[in-house]
């Protein structure tokens, strides 16, 4: 099985900073695009960022130049660098990943368990 285990949230001032981090495990042959996702109380999921394999980002306006996707395709571990919180940033927030299984065709897409971010003002 695969699965996907997230890490870095917090607590933090408006102004600061945080750190998420992601990592896949298990059976995987290969990972495609990664990303982050979040979800606020009484709103729907949005997408936060993406990457693909080859490093090409993509972002939500509303991070655009405070938020940093990155990854390490060695440790299969995608990461988001958040700076310049907002209060609006207060979500519980999701990564994603498109995996192929090891012996598997297809690539399935896996969600990790999320983990709380909330910025006071």
């Amino acid at each position: 099985q695969v699965q996907l285990v997230e890490s870095g949230g917090g607590l933090v001032q408006a102004g600061g900073s945080l750190r998420l981090s992601c990592a896949a495990s298990g059976r995987i042959f290969s990972i495609n695009v990664m990303g982050w996702y979040r979800q606020a109380p009484g709103k729907q999921r949005e997408q936060v960022a993406g990457i693909t394999s080859g490093g090409s980002t993509n972002y939500a306006d509303s991070v655009k130049g405070r938020f940093t996707i990155s990854r390490d395709n060695a440790k299969n571990t995608v990461y988001l660098q958040m700076n310049s919180l907002k209060p609006d940033d207060t979500a519980v927030y999701y990564c994603n990943a498109d995996i192929r299984n090891s012996g598997g065709i297809y690539y399935t897409t896996y969600w990790g368990q999320g983990t709380q971010v909330t910025v006071s003002s």
